[in-house]
């Protein structure tokens, strides 16, 4: 593909809007005469497998997906880099609630109890506030049960289902504290999902970052130059620009950072997460 004078993106199709979202995308870049197009993949495994095959240029990447190219290219003597990410992935964290009514107070009280997360592959639900934990002295699974709810396996928590049914559960009884990311906890205060003054924040994680456009070497340097300047050029105050950055949940592109992924780096470690698919995917690609 290094010949190439298309740009090729590759996205996880986590939501039926990721097709409105990529389509606009597309037309944007060819107002401004960059070749561009897409492939979407049911799940990041696939997506990151398909980038070190060198079917794409650049992955929109979840954080546990950037984690795991970033091993993989290690391990195979690659470079990889994270060239951009929203306003919106930067510093978010991920609360652990309770019931208002409950006894626990603090987070050596979870202690025996039983705990609700998303998709165990989800870094805001799942991994980064069980790390939390286990960093705190609750390790999970030993000294507290955890309920996970796997709706969607492989699309690393971007489909908030698991949140909302932890959460519910929560409510229910079945489980005396819930894991969800912060803004989640907002959104589902304001649709209903969390009755007012049903719950309480626990804890809450240090901050941490999100998704971001990872390119590995090799990519064509022109066209990903040019698609990172039309990113950055992209304004919000552009009606045009908008809708787009809208359904995409920002107001600006940022540069990439990766000084935000420590909390999972440390998380995945521990847990030995993606162990299995990264030592796999390394075997295949020598």
């Amino acid at each position: 593909m290094n010949g190439t004078n298309t740009l090729i993106l590759g996205a996880v199709a986590y939501d039926p809007k990721v097709v409105t979202i990529w389509d606009g995308f597309q037309r944007h870049f060819a107002l401004h005469h960059l070749p561009f197009d897409y492939v979407l993949f049911a799940n990041y495994e696939r997506q990151v497998e398909a980038h070190f095959r060198g079917h794409l240029h650049v992955a929109w990447n979840s954080p546990l997906a950037w984690i795991q190219s970033q091993r993989i290219a290690a391990a195979l003597g690659r470079t990889v880099e994270a060239i951009a990410m929203r306003d919106s992935d930067r510093d978010l964290t991920s609360v652990i609630l309770v019931r208002a009514d409950s006894g626990i107070h603090e987070v050596a009280d979870l202690q025996g109890k039983r705990i609700a997360v998303g998709a165990h592959d989800s870094p805001q639900a799942t991994l980064i506030p069980l790390g939390r934990l286990a960093h705190l002295g609750i390790e999970p699974n030993t000294a507290c049960e955890v309920l996970p709810f796997d709706l969607v396996p492989g699309k690393h928590g971007d489909h908030i289902g698991g949140e909302r049914v932890a959460v519910r559960a929560l409510l229910r009884g079945d489980a005396e504290a819930a894991c969800i990311l912060d803004a989640n906890h907002l959104l589902f205060s304001q649709e209903g999902t969390l009755p007012s003054g049903a719950t309480r924040i626990l804890d809450r994680t240090p901050p941490y970052d999100h998704c971001n456009f990872t390119v590995l070497d090799g990519a064509p340097q022109a066209l990903v130059a040019e698609f990172r300047r039309l990113l950055f050029a992209m304004s919000y105050a552009d009606p045009l620009v908008r809708p787009l950055l809208d359904l995409e949940g920002l107001k600006q592109w940022l540069p990439g950072r990766t000084s935000g992924y420590a909390q999972l780096e440390a998380a995945v470690t521990r847990f030995r997460t993606i162990d299995a698919f990264v030592e796999k995917l390394v075997a295949q690609c020598r």
